[in-house]
């Protein structure tokens, strides 16, 4: 009985001992594993990155606002187009989604953390590790050849300086944080929902993020391979890039567009979810056929991974399929669709309530129309063979994914910042942010279209005094402006 009396005093005098003290202050940040910490350094290191996307791309608006200008060299635009490109791709849109699953997604299945949490924040550091390790680059030799580095351009035997090893190590890095970070949400979606949180019974948004990851999986591992037989053909002599050795530098683009197309509704999907979340509330009614918006957000994952050539119809195809692939591209836009009506069907009717979250939402939905509509232009393989190096692709990409995804994560932040916060945002100020950025967006892109259809070429840092191009490449620039106010003052 003394013995068992003994251990039985001991026990809370070890289990005291046993506790370790948790960080306090600003290193409880360093070392956490919650997942509402890690959504906010998500959020906060990705607007970061923002900022500085923003003033390189307001950068190469200023060299092009008149023509013949002289304000950069010709590499130092091509650095800015790659900074610029590959910033707003791997280092804003695709992890500041990742930031919002982190903080909400948990909370709306009723986890209490994501399945791996120490997993969770080594994303993280992943992914800021990646982002430190491309901007270094602008201490020796930035980056140039463009934000895809397309072979034999990205070749040690065309930019044989670091740049691109940069360039591809953010390339493995961001990979690996987000590989990481989509079996983590598909671990936490599948297995740690609350009782009664059935799959008809879940947010969209969390369905979003569960196809997001789905995407991730399957198409890192392309670009990955990719960009690692580009590292070695750099500096260990392979040549599978390389056509004097054998290699076929349109293996490049098959293995990069097979990650880059699914990847672009990678960084639309989640948006979508946050619309889908956003709407009922400021119409006072519910989704517009749920079941409907589910399924399509899943067949735009299966029908995402088919269209990958369309980026490639100048390449030297066989016609039967670039007919393929135009059907496909098609094909695509019809589950997008749905989910444009089935948006403006849950307004319609609805008790409106018109605050700054929905003036975001509502200039997403007329922003990614005309993205969508556009991108049915250039998915007609003889229309793309004339469109595809001009400033109509360049239209074109921006309101796909600044219209569409950047309108909708701004929507999402003004919605959600309450809940993260414990605060209310400014409504006159959050008016002005909209207003500031949907003008200056127009301002910048819509006059694209035009200087695409009267022929003037993309990534060009200077141009001659021809036709409307100075006047339009003007009016582009204002809007440049407006547009990196708007973002310096919103983060």
């Amino acid at each position: 009985m003394e013995a068992a009396t003994l251990v039985a005093d001991a026990r809370p005098e070890i289990v005291v001992r046993g506790i370790r003290e948790r960080p306090t202050g600003w290193t409880s940040w360093l070392t956490t594993t919650d997942h509402k910490r890690i959504g906010l350094l998500y959020l906060f290191t990705t607007f970061v990155f923002f900022i500085l996307g923003g003033v390189e791309a307001l950068l190469m608006r200023l060299q092009l606002a008149q023509p013949n200008s002289t304000l950069l060299e010709p590499k130092t635009y091509n650095e800015l187009v790659t900074m610029h490109g590959t910033t707003m791709v791997f280092l804003f849109v695709v992890p500041v989604l990742a930031g919002f699953g982190n903080y909400l997604v948990p909370l709306m299945i009723g986890a209490r953390d994501m399945a791996f949490p120490r997993l969770n924040a080594l994303s993280y550091w992943l992914f800021l590790g990646g982002g430190l390790v491309f901007y270094a680059s602008v201490f020796f030799t930035p980056p140039s050849a463009g934000w895809t580095s397309y072979a034999p351009l990205s070749d040690n035997a065309f930019l044989p300086d670091n740049g691109i090893d940069a360039w591809i190590f953010l390339i493995h890095l961001t990979g690996i944080s987000s590989l990481l970070g989509a079996i983590n949400f598909t671990a936490t979606i599948h297995n740690m929902r609350a009782r009664g949180m059935s799959w008809g019974r879940m947010p969209v948004f969390v369905w979003t993020i569960l196809v997001y990851s789905y995407l991730l999986i399957l198409a890192l591992p392309a670009v990955a391979a990719a960009v690692t037989m580009l590292l070695t053909d750099r500096h260990f002599g392979t040549a599978f890039f390389d056509n004097t050795g054998g290699g076929d530098p349109l293996l490049w683009q098959h293995l990069f567009w097979f990650f880059g197309h699914p990847e672009v509704y990678i960084m639309a999907l989640p948006a979508f979810g946050m619309i889908s979340e956003i709407l009922p509330v400021f119409a006072r009614k519910p989704l517009f056929g749920y079941k409907a918006v589910v399924a399509s957000a899943a067949a735009i994952t299966f029908l995402s991974m088919l269209v990958w050539a369309h980026h490639m119809f100048p390449t030297p195809t066989a016609t039967v399929v670039l007919a393929f692939f135009m059907l496909s591209s098609f094909a695509i836009a019809v589950p997008t669709g749905i989910k444009i009506f089935n948006w403006l069907a849950t307004l319609w009717r609805g008790t409106i309530v018109m605050k700054t979250p929905l003036f975001f939402a509502a200039g997403f939905l007329s922003m990614f129309v005309i993205g969508g509509i556009s991108g049915v232009v250039l998915a007609i393989f003889p229309v793309d063979w004339y469109f595809n190096d001009t400033y109509f692709v360049v239209a074109h990409i921006h309101y796909v994914l600044f219209g569409g995804s950047v309108f909708a994560i701004f929507a999402g932040l003004y919605y959600w910042f309450p809940k993260m916060s414990g605060r209310m945002l400014s409504e006159g100020l959050g008016r002005l942010s909209f207003l500031l950025m949907f003008v200056g967006f127009n301002l910048t892109f819509l006059v694209q279209h035009s200087l695409g259809l009267e022929g003037m070429p993309r990534r060009i840092y200077r141009y001659p005094d021809y036709s409307n191009w100075p006047a339009l490449n003007l009016i582009s620039t204002v809007g440049a402006h407006a547009r990196v106010v708007h973002a310096v003052a919103a983060a």
